[in-house]
């Protein structure tokens, strides 16, 4: 487990990036009883990404699910590493889907740790993720090793946070109605986005789409 003393030494400034006060919250009071000297708060990811340009924290806790889309925090992870590539970023969330897992390394987080862990674990991420080492749990690391080595990761590769959102809420049987109304989208957003994913993924109609969703969901 990583001592309060080490902390202390070493973490001045900590971003949480999470619209859930009670999340927020824990965060807080775990990192401080470590010896973190300030923990900044934001609640979503527009603040999240001033903030953090304003602040320069050494280490960025971001959940992926925050107001307005299910994976908004995979485009913040995205735009903090492309801004700065050597950024400190430990998702923290409650997404387990090792897609996910696999698209928010991709994009720049060194650490992934689901919500469900215990705050030592929540410090030996941290403490990880601070000295630029990658952390992810056990079980989660091998399933994103299984997905790399069925070939998913390629097919999935260009895909947008909206068409992974839409198709892992394909593979659970949703219409186009559901789709929409659960993703706050258009339905005719929704018609054009599995028209894209039916490109992208080269399948001719909606069934087999539906089809591949399922099987990847069962690959994960």
């Amino acid at each position: 487990m990583t001592t309060t003393s080490t902390l202390r030494q070493t973490v001045t400034r900590v971003l949480i990036i999470d619209d859930h006060p009670i999340v927020l919250q824990g965060c807080r009071r775990v990192l401080e009883d470590a010896g973190v000297e300030a923990v900044i708060e934001a609640r979503d990811a527009v603040c999240g990404y001033r903030t953090w340009l304003r602040q320069r924290p050494e280490v960025v806790l971001v959940d992926l699910g925050l107001r307005g889309s299910e994976l908004a925090g995979l485009d913040l992870v995205r735009r903090i590493h492309a801004r700065d590539p050597q950024a400190r970023i430990l998702v923290f969330t409650m997404h387990s889907d090792p897609i996910i897992v696999s698209r928010a390394l991709e994009a720049g987080a060194i650490g992934y740790l689901l919500k469900d862990t215990s705050s030592e674990e929540l410090l030996r991420a941290f403490e990880k993720v601070r000295r630029g080492q990658p952390y992810i749990g056990n079980d989660l690391a091998v399933e994103v090793a299984l997905l790399g080595k069925g070939g998913h990761r390629d097919r999935l590769a260009d895909l947008t946070p909206r068409e992974i959102e839409t198709l892992q809420l394909l593979s659970k049987g949703k219409s186009y109605a559901l789709i929409a109304e659960e993703l706050d989208i258009s339905y005719k957003t929704v018609v054009n986005v599995c028209y894209q994913l039916r490109q992208k993924l080269n399948v001719r109609t909606l069934p087999e789409l539906i089809r591949m969703a399922i099987e990847l969901r069962g690959a994960s």
